[in-house]
């Protein structure tokens, strides 16, 4: 009789401790990234460079939900495609970099200060290239180009206009259309704004790193 009710005590204890895992999982999934240790190291630096060469407006939760989803602020980062560094520049752009921005210096991908300073410089060096409603549509455009390369972004711009689009909308407009890359390359450039400034751009800004392009 008392052993029956041990089983009865354990298999409701069992459930119990069962109901507290998948409610610690859910709870977990919907706090959304997690900001690393790194990322409070080099905030006062990305917020300095981005009122830099943004303004004082600049949208500097965007700019750290950028370098989160590259290389999680790893300094050593290196991608399998050969990107490098904390914004993930390939080699061959870190050394045109010097040429549009000479004030970013010798290329460092690296060297954290460098690599932030040109991530931003060549941001608003696309930033300045794509045309867009906007401010939020011309940040998803402007990180397309960061991702997948400028004329791309152009490329579909037009294609949508060809297919009656709003070549100036980005969200379900240009970002529906693909200009001829790959399956795999088209996938992930649409999913890096996506990420970046509907995902990880509010966990940014609500742990008071400024505000983001896509939430007041």
């Amino acid at each position: 009789m008392f052993g029956a009710f041990l089983d009865v005590v354990y298999q409701a204890v069992h459930w119990l401790l069962i109901a507290a895992l998948v409610a610690l999982i859910v709870t977990h999934a919907h706090a959304g990234p997690v900001i690393p240790r790194q990322a409070v190291e080099h905030q006062r630096l990305l917020i300095r460079e981005a009122r830099a060469q943004w303004g004082l407006t600049a949208p500097t939760a965007t700019f750290a939900a950028q370098i989160h989803q590259e290389s999680r602020w790893r300094a050593d980062a290196v991608s399998p495609a050969g990107a490098q560094g904390m914004a993930q520049f390939m080699p061959a752009t870190a050394r045109w970099m010097p040429e549009i921005a000479p004030h970013t210096g010798d290329p460092m991908p690296f060297n954290p200060a460098w690599s932030i300073r040109a991530m931003l410089v060549f941001d608003r060096w696309l930033w300045q290239r794509v045309q867009a409603e906007t401010p939020c549509d011309r940040m998803a455009m402007t990180l397309a180009a960061y991702n997948g390369g400028l004329a791309w972004v152009q490329r579909d711009a037009r294609l949508a206009a060809a297919h009656g689009f709003n070549p100036r909308r980005w969200w379900d407009h240009v970002e529906t259309v693909n200009a001829g890359r790959n399956r795999a390359a088209f996938t992930e450039n649409r999913g890096y704004p996506r990420r970046i400034l509907l995902s990880i751009e509010d966990v940014y800004r609500r742990a008071g790193w400024g505000e983001g392009m896509c939430h007041d």
